[in-house]
């Protein structure tokens, strides 16, 4: 067993305001996407400017802040909502969902989409590869924060988590996410979305490899206490709500490939998006 480090969840204590390293990793993740972000405008020919990369990480802020914890009380604690509305706004109390906040951004971005007069999934495209780093970076905010800790286990790298009741040895399923989605998923994707790809191609690949990532991340991590198993004593609301992500982007890829082939090396919307600035 390793021991847990000793972190304080709090990064700075002015007294009346405290700054939680959960705040500052979010921070970070948004930074992250702006400075990843840049590099995909430079290397997309005049399609994508910095301007426009302010805007979508505003939005995708929003998106991931309301949809995350719309996604959290509909998903995970539906009953608390129904017993107390107002439980909603508890944000001091906690509580974010990836696929809640998944959707909230691709709202945010369809909105934005048609005021750039792009397609939604150019936006998702170009995006895509900047989200794994912020999922890395709340992964290590969980672990500092002693949440979302993973089952009781007797591998060498278990670890008792402070806030266990139960002071069990665990697996530090945090840092097990941290690499699956931080990592992984980013190197992945980054290095394929730096071909041209058809259009949804991106997209898909990113769906595909989140899901199939947290489906296995699942079986080391906790299921949420107020739900347990969904079924069969080991689907947890986190494989159940990834399933359809799996469907989803094989679906994208393989249409996007049959329907959308590069012309001359690049999709036909981004070719039609330049010749729409250079007219303007």
């Amino acid at each position: 067993m390793i021991q847990y480090p000793a972190i304080n969840p709090i990064a700075l204590d002015l007294g009346p305001i405290q700054i939680h390293w959960y705040g500052v990793m979010y921070l970070l993740a948004f930074a992250g996407a702006w400075l990843l972000g840049r590099q995909r405008c430079r290397s997309s020919n005049g399609l994508w400017h910095e301007d426009q990369l302010a805007d979508i990480v505003f939005y995708g802020a929003i998106g991931v802040v309301l949809g995350g914890r719309f996604g959290y009380v509909l998903f995970y604690n539906f009953d608390n909502f129904l017993q107390n509305p107002l439980w909603l706004f508890r944000v001091d109390q906690g509580g974010m969902s990836f696929h809640g906040g998944m959707l909230g951004v691709l709202v945010a971005m369809l909105f934005y989409s048609r005021k750039l007069n792009k397609s939604f999934f150019q936006m998702t495209d170009f995006i895509a590869p900047l989200v794994p780093f912020g999922l890395g970076a709340g992964r290590i905010g969980n672990f500092i924060g002693s949440e979302l800790w993973g089952r009781a286990s007797d591998a060498p790298w278990a670890m008792v988590f402070p806030n266990d009741p139960l002071q069990l040895a665990r697996h530090p399923s945090q840092l097990y996410q941290f690499f699956i989605e931080g990592i992984v998923i980013f190197t992945v994707l980054w290095l394929f979305s730096m071909k041209t790809r058809p259009r949804m191609a991106v997209s898909g690949l990113f769906l595909i490899l989140y899901a199939c990532g947290r489906i296995i991340a699942e079986f080391f991590r906790q299921p949420d206490s107020q739900l347990g198993f969904i079924a069969w004593d080991w689907l947890t609301m986190g494989q159940l709500l990834s399933l359809p992500m799996v469907v989803a982007g094989v679906g994208l890829m393989a249409y996007g490939y049959k329907r959308y082939p590069l012309v001359d090396g690049m999709n036909v919307d981004d070719k039609q998006s330049l010749e729409d600035a250079k007219q303007q």
